[in-house]
């Protein structure tokens, strides 16, 4: 499918590695500039190389109420446009509610609720200028309370409702913003929980892989490209009816509502 994104800019965050590596390789696959930011210079490079178009890298901490503004100044002095707001960043705490302590909180809504939000912030008249559009990577944990992901569930909640904030907005001023809840998607993160369950259960780690995937209910786990796909569909014209969708790929791991 020919989604015309050709020479259009994307600013993605969290692209060193994981989730943001893979949405970085399919949009520079679909002829798009780049703009990728995460704290790590040299894993930012490794993507720019594996993407093989115009990338360039800017290393920060979008954790720092000032970096998505001097993020958006950087891709505009780059490549004098923006097209696409991906907020990947974030990763939060797992572990029991009452062991979670004052700074693991604050420092899960720090990076991927007020980063994603201050992204929002800085591009949004950027992006309206030219009808663009922003991608709001989240989590199905949101979706469900879990005992173990009380924090991961609160900021995913609150993203998801952003994203229909910020949609309502965008009628009026010419922006699409949705968003992607993934599942379980074979990333490093997700290679670490499964050795934390093979140690635990005395299992092999394909072992341990197959009980994860069967306890969450799904048949297989997602691979970073789906999520990568995705991403470039919705900040595509042919998404251009999707607004404020969430949409889960999750291989039906919800099913709520």
């Amino acid at each position: 499918m020919e989604l015309e994104l050709t020479d259009n800019v994307a600013i993605v965050t969290g692209a060193s590695r994981g989730l943001g590596r893979a949405i970085a390789i399919q949009l520079a696959g679909e002829g798009m500039r780049l703009v990728l930011a995460a704290r790590s210079q040299a894993q930012l490079e490794e993507t720019a190389a594996l993407c093989g178009g115009p990338a360039r890298c800017l290393p920060c901490d979008l954790r720092e109420p000032e970096a998505p503004a001097r993020l958006v100044d950087f891709a505009l002095a780059q490549f004098g446009a923006l097209d696409l707001l991906v907020n990947n960043a974030g990763a939060t705490q797992r572990g029991d509610f009452l062991r979670l302590d004052e700074a693991a909180w604050q420092d899960g809504f720090a990076l991927k609720f007020f980063g994603a939000m201050r992204c929002a912030r800085a591009a949004w008249p950027h992006l309206a200028q030219r009808r663009g559009a922003i991608v709001n990577i989240i989590g199905i944990g949101g979706r469900t309370g879990s005992a173990e992901f009380a924090i991961g569930g609160a900021v995913n909640a609150a993203l998801m409702n952003l994203t229909k904030v910020l949609a309502d907005r965008g009628v009026a001023d010419g922006v699409r913003v949705n968003a992607i809840n993934p599942g379980s998607i074979a990333t490093d993160r997700l290679t670490l929980r499964i050795a934390r369950l093979a140690e635990q259960r005395g299992l092999d780690p394909a072992q341990a892989g197959r009980q994860m995937a069967a306890e969450a209910g799904v048949a297989r786990f997602g691979d970073p490209a789906e999520i990568g796909a995705a991403v470039a569909f919705l900040a595509s014209a042919r998404a251009g009816y999707c607004q404020g969708a969430i949409l889960d790929i999750d291989g039906g791991q919800t099913r709520t509502l």
